[in-house]
């Protein structure tokens, strides 16, 4: 009679066990499939434009593209030119914003911590870029070392 009690004991736990282990798994599982929806990018909607830097210290894959402040996009990729040494900037827009060929763009820092983003600064041209073209006109960004350093050192003069 004991060794009854003990397996209707058992399997209880057991049933118990296997409930919460298929809880955990569909949880899971919805966890993936809902990062997988959110980090999809929608080709549809978006245009991937370059851009060219000589520095882009401080700037990181998924930073912030703005105009005026507003946020337009995110960065995609960083790469190296082999040619000319070069950073390249790969940045996903919304598609509905038209960027005019002259456009600018620059690295500007968000606050004192660090943190940074590229500005776009559109141009005036009738042309308008496409998919996959660049912008050329860039400023890198301002290291507050490297401004320290010319303060320090232009002050001896």
């Amino acid at each position: 009679m004991e060794a009854k009690i003990i397996k209707v004991n058992l399997m209880k736990y057991n049933f118990i066990e296997t409930i919460m282990g298929a809880l955990v798994l569909i949880i899971a599982v919805s966890f993936v499939i809902f990062g997988i929806n959110t980090a999809k990018i929608n080709t549809e909607n978006e245009i991937i434009i370059s851009a060219l830097f000589e520095n882009v210290a401080g700037l990181k894959i998924g930073d912030n593209v703005k105009i005026s402040g507003i946020d337009i996009g995110k960065i995609v990729d960083l790469k190296l030119t082999k040619e000319t040494y070069e950073a390249q900037v790969l940045m996903s827009l919304e598609k509905n914003i038209s960027l005019p060929e002259d456009t600018s763009a620059r690295i500007t820092s968000s606050n004192l911590l660090g943190g940074s983003y590229v500005e776009i600064i559109p141009g005036v041209s009738e042309k308008i870029l496409q998919n996959n073209e660049t912008i050329y006109d860039t400023t890198s960004s301002v290291s507050f070392t490297d401004l320290l350093g010319k303060m320090i050192f232009s002050n001896n003069k």
